[in-house]
């Protein structure tokens, strides 16, 4: 298939890309003090030690957040029994060209030194926070796309990604430490608005192929435990050092669990006979880390994280079990991994659980820490009903530039040239890939005994 071919269309897209890239990071980004040779041997004049760079504190958690981006995304979209390779090997591509332009756009944002982007290894952890974003927005239109569609996505949701979590993080002052907002449902929901704008009709010509086998599922299970292992180096990789951090990650641990249960639970539930699904088991059982991601940091207690994580995982199996199917045929959304449950709708609860924690803050709970958490209660430059406002206007901000963003996102990607699949040859490895096995043309062999196939039917 000539149209669908990636000879031209994909290396322009990567070497052209890179190439700026390439330039603007000569131009613009320089070592922060703790990675300049100089600067940091400067600061150990001062009594700095080794031991003291940023690298030892946040090295660790940034590896966790490396490997859920990498491994846990990418193996988490592999349920499909024809789409693997795009699956893994789209979700590399993506994270690598969105890592390096969110260095770019959150370093604008938030970087800037005398000009210059400062880096280190905060920033590869907010880099990777952004590229999660991308991911679970790919995660809508999988297996509908061309990775050149995908290219053009990542760079213009990285950069309203930037504008929304400046807005959220600066001017509002809103608290969002394990992205539940800035991450979870702008990602979610500008992948949903990308997805109905490239509704196709006639989608069930390769309905054939969206679905799993066994082994596809449990490759995809491989992504669920990693991501599910890793959560809590997630929400806390840059809370502040200390209780902060620790908080975090015990809220995030205890939720997941809690989550997982109530996901069992509901899945036999309301199932056929009893038996659980693999869908809710691989996607669900994660909401708990989606949905404690803007309270982690906050005294959540650990008891009000299993609440938090029990409902998240019961919305995570309803959405799946009755609301995917309603959202396809009555609003045209073809959500391929079920995004809006994982991450949309327990996005949505981690805000209002945020927002109601934020607003009965209070020195009597926090002490000296509520400086860390909430610094602008224990200033007195606000109290804390009106950050628990700000949070919701928080959400709010986030809904719409996501919703804007993905409906011109979509319009921009429905331009008849960047090799998109076919209806025909949708969740098909094949278009892209030289797949072992298979002699050269199968995958096109495919399609057109498909085509014969429904004709005959029909």
């Amino acid at each position: 298939m000539a149209e669908t071919s990636m000879k031209i269309k994909l290396p322009v897209a990567c070497f052209i890309m890179q190439i700026i890239l390439i330039i603007i990071f000569g131009v613009l980004v320089e070592y922060d003090d703790g990675t300049d040779a100089k600067k940091f041997h400067q600061l150990q004049i001062n009594g700095t030690t080794d031991i003291e760079n940023e690298f030892y504190f946040r090295y660790p958690s940034f590896q966790d957040v490396h490997v859920m981006i990498f491994v846990g995304f990418g193996f988490l979209m592999t349920f499909l029994k024809r789409y693997g390779f795009s699956s893994v090997g789209f979700n590399f591509l993506i994270a690598a060209l969105a890592l390096q332009w969110a260095t770019l756009m959150q370093g604008f944002f938030h970087g800037m030194h005398h000009g210059k982007i400062h880096i280190g290894v905060e920033s590869m952890i907010n880099a990777d926070f952004c590229t999660g974003s991308v991911l679970i927005s790919f995660g809508a239109v999988l297996g509908k796309t061309s990775p050149v569609q995908l290219l053009v996505m990542a760079v213009i949701e990285v950069t309203l990604f930037a504008i929304n979590e400046f807005i959220l993080l600066g001017p509002l002052g809103a608290k969002d430490a394990g992205g539940s907002m800035t991450i979870h449902t702008f990602g979610a929901y500008f992948g949903l608005v990308v997805a109905r704008v490239l509704y196709r009709p006639n989608l069930d010509k390769s309905k054939h192929k969206n679905g799993s086998v066994y082994h596809s599922d449990l490759f995809a299970m491989i992504g669920t435990i990693y991501l599910w292992m890793f959560w809590p180096s997630f929400n806390s990789a840059i809370t502040a050092h200390g209780d902060d951090q620790h908080r975090t990650a015990m809220n995030t641990y205890y939720s997941l669990a809690s989550c997982t249960l109530a996901t069992y639970g509901m899945s036999a539930l309301v199932c056929h006979e009893g038996k659980l699904d693999m869908v809710h088991i691989q996607n669900a059982a994660l909401a708990g880390g989606v949905a404690v991601g803007t309270a982690g940091e906050m005294m959540l207690t650990p008891f009000g994280s299993m609440i938090v994580g029990f409902l998240a995982g019961t919305i995570s199996v309803l959405g799946y079990r009755f609301l995917s199917p309603i959202m396809e045929e009555k609003l045209r959304i073809q959500d391929t991994c079920g995004v809006h449950n994982l991450h949309g709708m327990p996005g949505v609860l981690g805000a209002i659980v945020g927002a109601v924690t934020a607003s009965v803050a209070s020195k009597d709970v926090y002490g000296d820490g509520l400086a860390d958490v909430f610094p602008l209660i224990a200033s007195g430059e606000l109290d804390a009903s009106t950050q628990g406002v700000r949070q919701a206007i928080s959400l709010a901000v986030t809904l719409g530039i996501a919703l804007l963003g993905g409906l011109i996102t979509g319009f921009i990607l429905k331009l008849p040239i960047y090799g998109a699949p076919p209806d025909t040859a949708c969740y098909e490895d094949a278009l892209y890939w030289e797949v072992p096995g298979e002699e050269e043309g199968q995958g096109e062999l495919t399609t057109i005994r498909t085509e014969e196939g429904e004709k005959l039917n029909g």
